[in-house]
């Protein structure tokens, strides 16, 4: 780190300058990291175990595919060569960091080093992925290979050297794919994309990366076949990802005036179709990023719940399977819908509150931990919102490999939407709405922090 003058002058190398905070990120998941399982954890380890003795889901009539298996494969590997679980954890830290600096990378492209250091300062110090990081889950894994696919669309489509542009088409499909792998809800983001892509190719073939973008979308669906194919075998059924996406919407449309749309255990029967398997599941005792701090149930909550769902329970657990009870999720919150058209609105506007503030949960009180989340992310709200007009103003201006990624999160963020979600929803794709941001701000937007003159007592 050199100095001149008076003034520190910060290393340009972004490997260097956020090495602290890679340090940082390692103590925070030392501290608050325990050797018990906590809530979806138990999931990757039984896709893990089940890896390991050479299938994945039961088969029919017992198919279980509640996750895609990108994240099992890497708690597989662990497992089967005996690493320490607290390496796994440890090595969130390193995705993170990462994740920063491929964040500076793309921002770079675009924006000055001043702006694209404070971005992704901002980035490095945003609160929502800390709680991530001492747990065995997709999150943190997600939001670095979100950050690498950025690094690699802005190769494809912003380099003026078209030499290697095979190899990052490649890469960026293989990433894409790999992500819908781990978080199985980008699957229908890259089905959209896959259609779109090759509606906008076909009705102009001249345009090269309309060609490059239906590349990319096709590699990554040929990504996620292997899986696809497996689940056809177990199921019969054509781009089958989950079997747990019932259980999110039926919650999600909700018709009781006092539920918000929340994801909630049922008492009687338990969370999943998973619940009740082998792997033991303890409480995470995480200190001020334990996921139990964040809100408290009512008194009594449970009585409300088996008096307002019991009915709908007891018909779908005449289903023995988890893709038959899937299906009666799906048939009542259909019917929810139908018949509660207002109370589903309702339920889709509290779904973005607690996808941006994770504000409001059924039948719980919010904990001062809530108002943690409203500055970070309220800023990237409010930035969000005044970079609409000039996006839409300005479209066919914008880099071709910035409106892949707004149109990405777009049918990301609207779909997730729909059925029960919470802030993790969002931490997963913030990394491109920075990268939009800054774009937009730079081409539209000129900032002084210091006056240009004035009295100087």
């Amino acid at each position: 780190m050199k100095t001149t003058g008076k003034r520190l002058k910060l290393p340009e190398n972004p490997y260097i300058l956020f090495l602290p905070f890679l340090l940082f990120y390692l103590v925070v998941i030392a501290l608050f990291q325990t050797s018990e399982i906590y809530g979806d954890e138990s999931r990757y380890f039984y896709f893990a175990h089940n890896l390991l003795q050479g299938f994945y889901s039961p088969k029919a009539p017992n198919v279980d595919l509640v996750n895609g298996p990108g994240y099992p494969l890497l708690v597989a590997l662990f497992l089967a060569l005996k690493i320490p679980l607290i390496l796994l954890k440890l090595l969130n830290a390193v995705f993170f960091y990462l994740s920063i600096i491929l964040l500076f990378k793309t921002i770079r492209k675009y924006g000055s080093f001043r702006i694209t250091f404070l971005v992704c300062l901002f980035w490095a110090c945003y609160y929502n992925a800390y709680e991530f990081m001492p747990l065995v889950l997709t999150e943190i894994l997600t939001v670095f290979l979100v950050s690498a696919l950025m690094l690699l669309l802005t190769k494809v489509f912003d380099s003026p050297k078209e030499e290697g542009s095979k190899k990052y088409i490649f890469w960026a499909g293989i990433i894409f794919g790999y992500i819908a792998l781990t978080k199985v809800v980008f699957g229908y983001v890259i089905v959209v994309m896959f259609i779109g892509t090759l509606l906008l190719w076909i009705s102009n073939r001249k345009i090269v990366n309309y060609k490059k973008a239906f590349l990319i979308s096709s590699i990554a669906l040929l990504t996620t076949l292997p899986y696809l194919i497996y689940t056809y075998s177990l199921t019969g059924r054509i781009l089958y990802w989950s079997t747990i996406s019932g259980n999110n919407l039926y919650w999600m449309t909700s018709p009781e005036k006092d539920e918000f749309g929340s994801w909630m255990e049922y008492p009687l029967y338990g969370s999943d179709s998973i619940s009740n398997t082998n792997v033991d599941s303890g409480s995470y005792s995480g200190g001020i990023l334990n996921f139990k701090n964040r809100s408290y149930h009512f008194q009594g909550y449970e009585d409300l719940i088996r008096a307002n769902h019991k009915d709908n329970f007891d018909e779908i657990y005449k289903y023995k399977t988890p893709m038959e009870q899937d299906d009666a999720y799906k048939r009542i919150a259909f019917k929810n819908i139908k018949e509660h058209p207002l109370k589903y609105f309702e339920n889709w506007v509290s779904n973005i509150g607690r996808i941006l503030f994770n504000f409001p949960y059924s039948y719980k009180t919010q904990t001062p931990g809530t108002l943690v989340r409203l500055p970070m992310t309220g800023i990237i709200v409010v930035l969000m919102l005044f970079c609409l007009i000039p996006t839409f103003l300005n479209w066919r201006k914008i880099n071709f490999s910035i409106r892949f990624m707004i149109l990405m999160a777009a049918v990301y963020l609207g779909g997730s939407t729909l059925a029960s979600a919470e802030t993790r929803m969002f931490t997963m794709i913030a990394p491109v709405l920075l990268a939009w941001i800054v774009f937009v701000m730079m081409k539209t937007v000129k900032i002084k922090l210091k006056f240009r003159n004035g009295p100087d007592q």
